[in-house]
């Protein structure tokens, strides 16, 4: 699949907002423990993307009905769904100067997904969390991604990187008192 950036400019990819807040002390703390650890870029990656899918569990997974959505609070609170997860991988790639945009998969529901930018090319990672039947790794030799869309049920790969979170995904994170409420309102398009 032929991936699309939303935007040229690469900076718009490294970019702090209110939901990649990679200013945000917990944010600056988690990132430098990482890299102290790392011995390259990406090395550094592959550990943020590790830390993001195993530290912070997938909160229906484990029964959360917490609902997180600003990096800072997912690492702070340790939950959150892929959207989430996402944005808080982001923010750790981001605050190490490593482009990382956001991507989306249709599985009948919208599920997130990073992509990281090495050796002049884009890389999709998923961070969900692995479980019995999902094995997601961190891979710039081929996906390793938690989830392959079915197209006999119309599922699909979104092809654009997105800059900042789709306002479809902010907008049902944001409006969500909690997960159950967040699983009735789950965007199924972009």
């Amino acid at each position: 699949m032929q991936l699309i950036q939303e935007t040229p400019d690469l900076s718009s990819y490294l970019a702090a907002d209110e939901v990649v807040d990679h200013h945000h002390p917990l944010v600056r703390e988690t990132a430098a423990r990482l890299v102290e650890r790392a011995v390259d870029s990406y090395d550094y990656a592959r550990m943020a993307f590790e830390f993001v899918r195993d530290a912070i569990p997938h909160s229906q997974d484990f029964g959360d009905l917490r609902v997180t959505w600003r990096a800072s609070d997912v690492l702070g609170r340790r939950t959150g769904i892929c959207y989430a997860k996402a944005h808080a991988l982001a923010a750790l790639l981001r605050a190490e100067d490593i482009p990382t945009a956001f991507c989306y998969q249709n599985l009948g529901v919208v599920h997130a997904l990073v992509a990281v930018r090495f050796h002049g090319a884009w890389h999709r990672q998923d961070p969900r969390g692995n479980k019995p039947g999902v094995d997601a790794r961190f891979s710039l030799d081929g996906e390793r991604l938690a989830f392959t869309p079915d197209a006999a049920s119309n599922e699909m790969d979104y092809p654009v990187l997105y800059a900042a979170p789709h306002p479809v995904v902010l907008n049902a994170l944001r409006a969500a008192p909690d997960r159950p409420h967040l699983w009735r309102t789950l965007p199924t398009a972009l």
